[in-house]
């Protein structure tokens, strides 16, 4: 059975699609079949694996309105053992169709449930606090939560942390965070520093010991519609993703 992690924090720009895509590619990269599940409608995790948003016959949105199986929708992508569920913008009108509908919550897990053959599902969740993330947290096993190394980066957490309690109060009892990951860190700046250590502060051994620094190849890779790890892999960018994504198979590892 596959283990389901979804990759979720509100705020916006933290490097959350970027986290999504590249532990998705370096897991497979190990050997793990792995889909990744685009659940924002800005469809960013879709365009950065190469997928023709123009030229898609279903998406996540009919998957959510039960119109289309998900094994119709997963696409393949340029990477052994990498799929996606790709979606786009048309999501957002998904999202206030479902508000009215019955088991609105559940409808990603209720199609998740419904495949196999994978090891590993990643879900890229949207940057707020929406219908269509609790139906990322509710179908997930783990939350991998990125956090930018910069002065407003604990602001707001409290909020999403407080979303998981009642996830796991209510609709999802197992659901468990897997790790904290700082983003866009720069070593040499003491702001960054500072913030690096008020989030160990708040989440100790939660937190990945490899962050994510500031890289230009990380930034350059999407536009070309590829994994970092593709555009240069001996970047410093896709080399922090390779250890991190070798950090979540030893943590997996040891919950099993």
């Amino acid at each position: 059975m596959a283990v389901t992690i979804a990759v979720t924090n509100q705020k916006g720009g933290v490097g959350k699609t970027t986290s999504a895509i590249n532990i998705a590619y370096y897991l497979a990269k190990e050997g793990r079949r792995v889909l990744l599940v685009d659940l924002d409608p800005q469809g960013n995790a879709s365009s950065g694996l190469g997928i023709d948003k123009d030229n898609l016959d279903a998406t996540t949105g009919e998957v959510l309105l039960q119109t289309t199986e998900l094994a119709v929708a997963v696409k393949a992508t340029d990477y052994k053992g990498l799929s996606i569920l790709p979606t786009t913008s048309h999501l957002a009108n998904v999202e206030a169709e479902l508000a009215n509908v019955q088991n609105k919550f559940t409808r990603l897990k209720t199609a998740l449930q419904s495949v196999d053959g994978y090891d590993v599902i990643i879900i890229d969740c949207p940057p707020s606090l929406s219908l269509l993330t609790i139906n990322g947290l509710i179908a997930a096993k783990f939350v991998i939560l990125p956090v930018q190394a910069e002065f407003y980066a604990l602001e707001g957490l409290g909020q999403l942390l407080e979303t998981m309690k009642l996830v796991r109060k209510g609709m999802n009892t197992g659901l468990e965070l897997l790790g904290v990951l700082p983003t866009m860190m720069d070593s040499r700046t003491t702001l960054s520093n500072q913030v690096h250590q008020e989030i160990v502060k708040h989440f100790g051994d939660k937190v990945f010991q490899t962050a994510i620094p500031r890289n230009i190849r990380l930034a350059e890779a999407p536009s070309h519609g590829v994994p970092v790890g593709a555009y240069d892999r001996w970047s410093k960018g896709a080399r922090a993703y390779k250890a991190v994504a070798k950090e979540i198979e030893q943590r997996l590892e040891a919950k099993r």
